[in-house]
């Protein structure tokens, strides 16, 4: 049984200018100890595929598809059983812990409080517990520094703070929504060691969601390319990264900075600008940025092929050489 399974998920948006397509159709899986990345530009879908699966979506939502975790659907559970998978067996750790953990509130009493509610267990045995899983994410004198406000810690050690706090009830699946933006290069490399480090050590798996693809290739196991909600490409991420086969993964990794690069070279980029989400386009989404489109791109979204074991592309030009 696979940990993870999302298949045909919609989450729409009903809005006073109408309703807003964020996710259209989006399938895929997860294994125990597998880490996936999600990659794409902003508005792609990234986090509200990762919101729906944690049952966080906004009030003017609607989900459509399935949503299976260990075999159970997510989509049907009630508000308090969701509340008891949410914190323990999925844990999520936001794009931004400045504005994600609570600022009148002590470190200490934001993680013993969440041992409290998921495994009811005392204040004193939820105190060390807290204090050993900061010890864990590397944060130097841990048994005092917990007694501190989330205004005291550098952005580095809040968001090690937020990945402890995520680890506590130690999950099976650990979303991590940008887990390094904002952060300078040594303190990304320092949380993303720690990541692998950890997952190791626990056993979970990762869903990695950013738009840097540094830190996809640093971490993932596997890729999935998303463009306007919908997939692209999904393969190993090697694969990925030496054959990339749809046009707009082809564009993406051509637009990573090289270090190797005749020295003056200009940062290439993909012309054009993301469609609006709003209404759903009648063919293939990235056609109007597209430098190879076919007439069909236009008239038809493709659907996706399986090219080689564990890699599917959607895009015409696949059917072409098929």
């Amino acid at each position: 049984m696979k940990l993870l399974e999302v298949e045909k998920l919609r989450v729409r948006f009903e809005t006073a200018d109408g309703p807003v397509h964020a996710v259209n159709g989006l399938s895929f899986s997860l294994e125990k100890g597998e880490t996936l990345g999600i990659v794409g530009e902003s508005g792609s879908g990234k986090s509200q595929t990762a919101l729906a699966i944690m049952g966080l979506l906004a009030d003017n939502a609607r989900l459509r598809g399935s949503i299976r975790f260990r075999g159970q659907e997510l989509t049907r559970l009630k508000r308090n059983a969701m509340n008891r998978i949410r914190g323990d067996r999925i844990a999520m750790i936001f794009q931004d812990p400045q504005s994600s953990l609570n600022a009148h509130l002590t470190i200490e009493r934001q993680m013993t409080e969440v041992l409290e509610h998921h495994r009811g267990m005392p204040r004193r045995a939820a105190r060390k517990r807290a204090v050993e899983m900061l010890e864990a994410v590397q944060i130097p004198d841990a048994a005092r520094r917990i007694r501190r406000y989330p205004h005291e810690f550098s952005g580095g050690m809040r968001q090690r703070v937020m990945i402890a706090m995520a680890l506590l009830c130690r999950p099976d699946l650990l979303i991590a929504d940008e887990p390094t933006t904002a952060l300078d290069v040594t303190v990304q490399a320092q949380i993303l060691r720690l990541l692998r480090d950890l997952q190791r050590e626990f056993g979970m798996a990762i869903l990695l969601i950013t738009h840097d693809l540094g830190v996809v290739a640093a971490l993932s196991d596997r890729v999935q390319v998303m463009y306007a909600g919908r997939l692209c490409e999904s393969a190993p991420a090697d694969v990925l990264f030496q054959r990339p086969l749809h046009p707009y993964s082809r564009g993406l990794l051509a637009s990573m900075p090289r270090l190797d690069g005749p020295p003056g070279e200009p940062l290439r980029t993909i012309p054009g600008t993301p469609p609006t989400l709003f209404g759903q386009p009648s063919g293939c989404p990235f056609a109007p940025r597209c430098p190879e489109r076919l007439p069909r791109c236009e008239e038809t979204p493709p659907a996706p092929l399986e090219k080689d074991e564990g890699h599917r592309v959607a895009c015409h030009l696949l059917e072409e050489e098929q």
